[in-house]
C-alpha cells in the first residue's frame, strides 16, 4: 500500500469520525460590545466546542429558522428577549423558543453570568438543552475574596504591613498564569470582587512630582509593577471582578519617613500636614492612574484618635479621591469600602456619606476566626448599625486562626453562617480570606513538593461560601446530594462514598470553631488554636489579656471554665454552653470524622494523594480534640482545688495532664512529616499559647517539650506541697531595682509605690497595696483630668537602655486606657508591651486592680505617647531585667489568688 493510497483511507477515517461526532452547528449572536460579552462568548463557543458543536459567531440573528442559534443581549437591547423587562444587578435568564436559546441580563454581567450557566449546562448534559426557562441572580451584592501581599515575617528594618510590590517579595504577584487561574476560579464561582491587602502599595504603584522620593521600588520595578496592574485588572474586568486597593491608615514608604526623619508608622501620632499632603496625592495618582479600581480604607491600627479618623477619611481620603476623579475628568465616584475596624465606622460614615455616596462598610464575621453562625452583641450589633447606614454592608471572613493549617470546608457551617450574615448582621455581601496561610500566598502550610497551593487544595472552602453568597436557602437534601457529587468527583470515588467525605467534612468542622469560643483567650490571630494552650490559659485566662468581647459575641451565651467550676463548687445554675458539654461534642465529631472517612479510604481514584492528606487531618482534628478533652479536664480539677485547697483535687487532675501530653505527642508525629508550620503569621504579634518571636514556636513538635516541662513542674509542684504539709508555693520573687532616668516632663512629681502614695496629682486615689518586687520603684504622677482628655506624654532621657513599667487598669470602664492589644494595634508589641509581666499587682483605693506591663527603650531621649484614659507610669528597670509572667495575687475578686504558678 503507497503512501498516498494511505492518506486518502486516513482522510475518509476522519471525516466519518468527525461526522459522527458533529452535533450540528450553533450560532452565537452577540454584538460583543464589551470585554465582558467578549469573554462570556468565548466560554460559551469553548463549551460548545468541546461537546462537539461546531460554531459561528456572528452580528446577527440568522433567518435559517432551523439552525440552533444562542442569542445574547442585555435588558433594552434589540435583540433582548422581550418578555423581560427587569431584573436584579446582575440576574439573567435563559429561555429557549424553538430552535433560539436566549441569555438576557440585567448588565454585562448578568450576561456574563448567563453564558456561564448555559455553558455549565452543556457540558454536563453533553449536548445543547432543548427546553429551558431559568431565571436567576446574586442575593449578595459584592461576593469577593481576598489575597495579602504580605509576609509571614517582617523584611528587615520594617514593620508589620510594610511590603513593597517587588519580584523578590511577591513573585508569584508577577506570574500571569497563576492570576489567570484564580481569576478563572472566581468567575466560575461566581465571584465579583478581588482585595489586594498591603499596608501602603502607593509608594510601588504611583510616582508623585511632589514627593519623588517616596518610591520603594527601583525604575524597572516600577515599570513591571504598572504592566502587572494594568493587566490584572483588565483580566478581572473581563470576568467582571472589580479589583479593590487595600490600604492601612496612616503608613507612609520607608524612603518618605527616612526623607523627614519619622516613622513609617506610628500609633499615637497625630495627623500633620506634610504626611496628609504625600497621602492625598498619592491617592490622587492612584485612581487618575487605575481608574477602574476600588479602594478599601482600613483606618484603625495606625491612628491616633477617633476624630482623627473622620478628619482623615474626609478630609484626606475623600479628596484625594476627588482630585483623582477632576484630573480624569470624570463625575462618577469610584467605590470606597471603609473597614469597621478599630474606628467607630458610624461615626466616619455618617460624617463621609454627605460628601462622599458610593461608599461601602465591612466589618469582620467572627474576627479573625470562625466560632459560630449565630453571632451575639458586637459581632451582631456592629455590622446591623452599619447596614442601616444606607450604604452596602460586606460582612468579612477574616484570618481564620482558629482554622490553621488544617484543611477545612463544611458547607453546613458555611451555609449557616451566611444565613447570620443576612439575617444577624445585614450584610450583602461577602469578603473570604483564604482558609489557611494568609501570610503565605499562594502556599498552604503543608509539607510537600512542589508546595501545595491553595486555590488546588481549598477548592470546597471558596466553592461553598460564593454558592451561599449567590443564594443561600437551599433544599438541605438537594445540597448533600450537590456536595457528595462534586466531593465523589473529585475522589474518583462513588456519590455514597462522596456522602461520607461530606459527613466528615461536616463532623470536623464544628470541632476548632467550638474549641475557640469556649477555651480561647482571643479571636484575633495572636492566638493559634490548633497548637494548643496552656493549663496557665485556662486556669487564668484574664492575665493572658483576655479579649472580654470575644467571649461575649463569639457563639452562643456560654461560661467560661474558671466560671463553670466556680459555679459547680458553689452549686448555682448555669447558664448556656458549657465546657464539658463542648468537649463531649468536641470529641463525638472527632470520633464521627474518623470513623466515617476511614470508610473511603482506599475507594478513591483520582487525587489519592489529596485524599490521603485531608484524611491526615481528620486524624489531626481528632488528636486536637482529645488533647484538649484532657487537658481541660484536668483544669477543672485545679480550678476546684483553688476552692478545696485539697490535695487530692491536683492528684485527680494528674492523670488527665498526662493524657493531654500523651495525645499532643500522637498529634506531633501526624503533623511531623505532612506541616511546614501550624500558623502563617510568624512574628512576635502571635502570643497564644507562646511568643512566636523570629519565627519560632509555630509547629507542634516545638510545643511538644514545653508542654512536657508543663507536666513535670506540676508533678513537682504537688511533691513540694505534699513535702511542706500542703502549703503553696511562697517562693519570693526579688525587687526589681529602679534604673538612672532623667525625666524631662515640666513641673514632673514622683511617688513611691508603698501604701498610702497618690497616684494622680489632682486626684486622692491611694495605692492600698503593692507586690514586693515592685516596692523599689518611684512613679511619675500625672494629672488625672489630663491624661483623660489628651492623653499621657511621659518624656525622658536615659543613658542606657530601660524599660518603662506601665500599669493598666484591670476594668472595663470608659475612663481608662486599654491595656496594648494586637486585636486593634498592629503596633502594640513593638517594644514588648503586648503581654502582662505581673497579673494583679497593685491595688489602689477607688480603682480597678492594675497589671504591670513593660516597655523596652534603648539608650537616648524619648517620648512615651499613651492615648485618653487612666494609666499608671510605675517606674523605670533596667532594659536586661526580664520579668516572668507572673501573677502576684493582690486583688479583691472574689476568685481569690491565681493558682496558675502550679505550673511554672
Amino acid at each position: 500500500m503507497n503512501q498516498s493510497f494511505k492518506l486518502i483511507i486516513l482522510s475518509v477515517f476522519l471525516f466519518v469520525f468527525m461526522s459522527c461526532n458533529q452535533k450540528g452547528k450553533v450560532i452565537v449572536v452577540s454584538q460583543q460590545e464589551s470585554p465582558r460579552e467578549k469573554y462570556a462568548v468565548e466560554k460559551l463557543v469553548t463549551a460548545l466546542t468541546n461537546e462537539g458543536y461546531q460554531v459561528e459567531v456572528s452580528t446577527k440573528l440568522s433567518e435559517n429558522t432551523g439552525e440552533n442559534q444562542i442569542v445574547l443581549s442585555t435588558i433594552g437591547n434589540e435583540a433582548a428577549e422581550a418578555s423581560v423587562e427587569e431584573l436584579p444587578k446582575e440576574g439573567f435568564v435563559l429561555k429557549s423558543n424553538g430552535k433560539i436559546i436566549s441569555v438576557t441580563g440585567a448588565d454585562a454581567s448578568g450576561e456574563l453570568y448567563g453564558c456561564l450557566e448555559l455553558a455549565d449546562r452543556i457540558t454536563k448534559e453533553g449536548k445543547l438543552p432543548k427546553k429551558i426557562d431559568v431565571t436567576d441572580a446574586p442575593e449578595m451584592v459584592l461576593r469577593g475574596t481576598c489575597v495579602g501581599l504580605q509576609k509571614t515575617d517582617y523584611l528587615p528594618g520594617r514593620h508589620v504591613y510594610e511590603y513593597p510590590y517587588t519580584p523578590e517579595n511577591f513573585p508569584w504577584f508577577y506570574d500571569k498564569e497563576q492570576w489567570i487561574n484564580y481569576l478563572d476560579m472566581l468567575v466560575e464561582n461566581r465571584y465579583n470582587s478581588l482585595y489586594l491587602w498591603n499596608g501602603h502599595p502607593f509608594a510601588s504603584l504611583v510616582k508623585l512630582d511632589d514627593y519623588p522620593f517616596a518610591v520603594e521600588v527601583d525604575d524597572k520595578t516600577f515599570l513591571l509593577n504598572e504592566e502587572m496592574f494594568a493587566f490584572l485588572t483588565e483580566e478581572a474586568n473581563k470576568r467582571g471582578i472589580w479589583v479593590i486597593q487595600m490600604f492601612y491608615n496612616i503608613i507612609v514608604s520607608k524612603p518618605f519617613a527616612e526623607h523627614y526623619n519619622i516613622k513609617t508608622q506610628e500609633r499615637s501620632r497625630p495627623i500633620i500636614p506634610v504626611i496628609a499632603d504625600y497621602t492625598q496625592k498619592s491617592i490622587a495618582e492612584f485612581v487618575k492612574k487605575y481608574p477602574n479600581v476600588g479602594l478599601m480604607v482600613c483606618l484603625g491600627e495606625a491612628m491616633h484618635t477617633i476624630d482623627d479618623d473622620v478628619e482623615w477619611f474626609t478630609k484626606t481620603i475623600i479628596p484625594g479621591v476627588h482630585d483623582g476623579m477632576a484630573a480624569l475628568g470624570i463625575t462618577e465616584e469610584p467605590p470606597i469600602v471603609l473597614r469597621g475596624h478599630d474606628t467607630d465606622a458610624e461615626q466616619v460614615m455618617k460624617a463621609a456619606l454627605p460628601i462622599y455616596k458610593n461608599l461601602y462598610t465591612t466589618y469582620k464575621y467572627n474576627g479573625e476566626s470562625l466560632t459560630t453562625y449565630e453571632p451575639r452583641n458586637m459581632w451582631s450589633e456592629v455590622p446591623t448599625a452599619l447596614s442601616e447606614l444606607g450604604s452596602v454592608h460586606i460582612s468579612n471572613v477574616h484570618i481564620l486562626a482558629n482554622l490553621e493549617p488544617f484543611r477545612y470546608g463544611s458547607p453546613d457551617f458555611i451555609q449557616k453562617s451566611v444565613k447570620a450574615m443576612h439575617e444577624l448582621q445585614g450584610a450583602n455581601g461577602i469578603h473570604i480570606y483564604p482558609q489557611s496561610s494568609y501570610w503565605d500566598w499562594p502556599y498552604t502550610a503543608d509539607k510537600t513538593e512542589p508546595r501545595t497551593k491553595q486555590i488546588d487544595r481549598d477548592k470546597l472552602w471558596y466553592a461553598a461560601w460564593a454558592r451561599y453568597a449567590w443564594k443561600v436557602d437551599r433544599d438541605e437534601k438537594a445540597e448533600d446530594s450537590y456536595w457528595s457529587g462534586i466531593l465523589a468527583n473529585t475522589y474518583g470515588c462513588d456519590k455514597e462514598s462522596g456522602a461520607l467525605i461530606q459527613k466528615a467534612y461536616e463532623e470536623f468542622g464544628e470541632i476548632a470553631p467550638k474549641l475557640l469560643r469556649t477555651f480561647g483567650i482571643s479571636d484575633g490571630n495572636r492566638q493559634t488554636l490548633l497548637l494548643g494552650n496552656f493549663m496557665s490559659q485556662l486556669v487564668n485566662p484574664r492575665k493572658w489579656t483576655l479579649y472580654e468581647s470575644f467571649v461575649e459575641s463569639n457563639g452562643p451565651e456560654s461560661e467560661l471554665l474558671i466560671d463553670y467550676v466556680k459555679k459547680e463548687v458553689n452549686g448555682e445554675k448555669h447558664v448556656g454552653e458549657t465546657p464539658p458539654q463542648i468537649i463531649s461534642e468536641v470529641v463525638k465529631h472527632g470520633e464521627e470524622a474518623l470513623a466515617t472517612i476511614e470508610q473511603v479510604a482506599g475507594k478513591t481514584t483520582k487525587n489519592t494523594d489529596e485524599f490521603n492528606r485531608l484524611y491526615n487531618d481528620v486524624k489531626c482534628y481528632n488528636q486536637i480534640a482529645l488533647f484538649y478533652a484532657a487537658k481541660v479536664k484536668a483544669a477543672d480539677f485545679v480550678l476546684r482545688y483553688k476552692y478545696s485547697n485539697n490535695l487530692a483535687d491536683l492528684e485527680k487532675a494528674l492523670p488527665f495532664l498526662e493524657e493531654s501530653v500523651e495525645q499532643y505527642r500522637i498529634l506531633t508525629d501526624l503533623t511531623n512529616d505532612t506541616y511546614l508550620y501550624a500558623n502563617s503569621m510568624q512574628t512576635q504579634q502571635r502570643r497564644v499559647p507562646i511568643a512566636g518571636t523570629n519565627g519560632t514556636n509555630k509547629h507542634w513538635s516545638e510545643l511538644l517539650p514545653q508542654y512536657e516541662d508543663e507536666l513535670e513542674n506540676f508533678k513537682r509542684n504537688i511533691e513540694k506541697m505534699k513535702a511542706n504539709g500542703g502549703a503553696q508555693n511562697t517562693e519570693a520573687i526579688e525587687a526589681y531595682l529602679p534604673a538612672d532616668v532623667k525625666i524631662l516632663n515640666k513641673n514632673v512629681s514622683r511617688y513611691p509605690l508603698k501604701s498610702g502614695s497618690k497616684v494622680n496629682t489632682d486626684r486622692d486615689y491611694k495605692i492600698i497595696e503593692v507586690a514586693d518586687e515592685l516596692k523599689n520603684l518611684v512613679g511619675v504622677s500625672f494629672a488625672e483630668d489630663e491624661q483623660r482628655g489628651e492623653g499621657t506624654s511621659l518624656k525622658f532621657e536615659c543613658k542606657k537602655a530601660v524599660k518603662v513599667v506601665v500599669g493598666h487598669f484591670n476594668g472595663n470602664s470608659l475612663t481608662i486606657l486599654p491595656p496594648p492589644t494586637l486585636e486593634t494595634n498592629a503596633l502594640a508589641n513593638e517594644r514588648g508591651q503586648a503581654d502582662i509581666r505581673v497579673a494583679n499587682a497593685m491595688t489602689v483605693d477607688g480603682l480597678y486592680p492594675v497589671n504591670v506591663y513593660t516597655y523596652l527603650y534603648e539608650a537616648g531621649t524619648h517620648e512615651l505617647l499613651l492615648n485618653k484614659g487612666r494609666v499608671l507610669i510605675l517606674g523605670f528597670i533596667d532594659g536586661e531585667v526580664e520579668i516572668e509572667t507572673h501573677d502576684a495575687g493582690i486583688t479583691t475578686s472574689e476568685d481569690g489568688v491565681p493558682i496558675d504558678w502550679l505550673f511554672y
